[in-house]
């Protein structure tokens, strides 16, 4: 009783150090997430002024290609705590053998996610979307379908070097891409310095380059980083090896699957607010661009935690493993709280940062009472990312698999289907609808967490030390 006792203190009320060290740890990951939703963010803003069949085009083609893209971005959220876990045990041969097989990997499934984007662009009209919004989509989903390999090459070393703790070199990187991308959608999208006017292709384009850059820039950095060259590959060693390349797919591609799952539904919910209209479809867009930035802050946090908790698992320590995971909880809530009261308060004054209210009032009217909506469920969504985050670092990936589906596919989209369209409630039915399956999976992935943390058994300290692959009892 004694014991359960200190470990509920433990969860609720997270040590002040580690706050502190989540927050050092977590901020350059929340800045560098914050940029690249920002990209975003500036590219509706942009795509914005040139219609709202271009704004909606974009956001249905951009929801198709995360649906896709999600899995490699999952498979590479393992690599993060693998290292973190590989770097406690001061095991830098495992660290090197890590990254090379996360850049082969980020290969072979950004080549094979290409086909399946080509596939859907080919068939776009499965999606029965609005004939002036598949006409702009289309071209625009093949543009940013071959941004795929130096994003995910991004994130495989990304993921590295924050599983080292180097958080900070992603953040740099990501802030100049930001406004590089500016640049370059105001070149493209309107064409400036002689260059024509591209559009929404523009957008896309400028996407694919900044991409670009992001990858090169940090690949750069860890090749001169005096602090990294230690868990870098040499020559005189091998680093190709299938067992931990199996293992980054075996806890990945679970991760992976729960970022579909999730994603899925949100791009699910955009299609079905296609056929709504475009003007339901445009403000649905705006809506999810404000909503994501909030995201990315939580998880940051998630990240944080991900890495904290992951370099407890490979301790084999307890307490620091409900520490890490209570830090980044509280964080989370925190920060959605405070969203959540600006995203209902401010609703208009956020709406009119994408589209002029006088010019196009019914989109201006959807995104204003969609925003209220996204508002209730920012601490829902804020506690499953960080829960994910945390699970992850204790390399427990399957269980959240089964709950994001359910939670998204057998309640969330199911009754925003029914609401939005038996029970006539328009677009606001299915965002009540994806506002309870995160509510769903916001308290079944906290009770998981808690329970895997409060039930871990320490290992003797001999054993700690001398193991390079931690296991772990519940």
């Amino acid at each position: 009783m004694n014991s359960f006792i200190e470990a509920r203190k433990a969860w609720i009320w997270p040590r002040k150090s580690d706050l502190q060290a989540t927050l050092q740890l977590s901020y350059p990951i929340v800045i560098a997430q914050i940029g690249i939703v920002l990209m975003g963010v500036t590219d509706n803003l942009m795509v914005g002024a040139v219609g709202a069949e271009a704004l909606a085009a974009s956001g249905i083609a951009n929801a198709l290609f995360f649906l896709v893209a999600v899995i490699g971005i999952g498979v590479m959220s393992i690599v993060s705590p693998l290292v973190a876990a590989a770097k406690s045990r001061e095991d830098t041969a495992q660290c090197a053998r890590l990254l090379v097989q996360a850049l082969w990997i980020s290969l072979i499934v950004a080549f094979l996610s290409l086909l399946a984007l080509f596939v859907l662009g080919w068939q776009f009209h499965w999606f029965q979307q609005k004939p002036e919004v598949s006409v702009l989509a289309v071209p625009y989903l093949y543009i940013i379908a071959a941004s795929l390999f130096p994003m995910l090459i991004f994130l495989a070393l990304k993921s590295f070097v924050d599983g080292l703790s180097y958080t900070q070199a992603a953040m740099y990187v990501t802030f100049v891409s930001f406004f590089l991308n500016i640049l370059f959608n105001w070149v493209l999208i309107y064409g400036k310095w002689g260059l024509p006017a591209l559009g929404l292709q523009g957008a896309g384009y400028a996407t694919l380059l900044s991409r670009l850059i992001m990858a090169l820039g940090l690949l750069v950095f860890i090749l001169n980083s005096s602090k990294i060259s230690t868990f870098l590959p040499t020559w005189d060693r091998k680093y190709l090896d299938w067992p931990t390349g199996l293992k980054i797919l075996q806890l990945g591609l679970p991760a992976g699957l729960q970022y579909l799952f999730e994603v899925g539904a949100f791009a699910g919910a955009s299609i079905m607010v296609g056929w709504l209209g475009t003007n339901q479809l445009a403000a649905h867009q705006i809506a999810i661009s404000l909503a994501s930035i909030t995201y990315m802050v939580a998880a940051g946090f998630a990240s944080a935690g991900a890495i904290m908790v992951g370099d407890a698992f490979g301790k084999q320590n307890k307490a620091s493993i409900m520490h890490a995971g209570g830090s980044a909880f509280l964080l989370t809530v925190i920060f959605m709280s405070v969203s959540c009261v600006l995203f209902i308060t401010l609703s208009k004054l956020l709406v009119g940062l994408y589209i002029n209210p006088l010019e196009e009032p019914e989109v201006t009217h959807y995104a204003t009472l969609l925003l209220v909506i996204a508002g209730f469920f920012q601490l829902s969504d804020g506690i499953q990312c960080t829960a994910l985050g945390s699970l992850r670092g204790l390399e427990d990936v399957h269980v959240p698999t089964w709950v994001a589906f359910i939670a998204y596919w057998v309640v969330g989209l199911p009754v925003g289907y029914v609401l939005a369209f038996y029970l006539h409630l328009d677009i606001h039915g299915i965002w009540y609808g994806l506002s309870l399956g995160l509510t769903v999976s916001a308290i079944l992935l906290s009770i998981r967490f808690v329970n895997l943390a409060r039930d871990f058994r320490d290992a003797p300290a001999s054993q700690a030390d001398a193991s390079n692959s931690p296991t772990i009892s519940w």
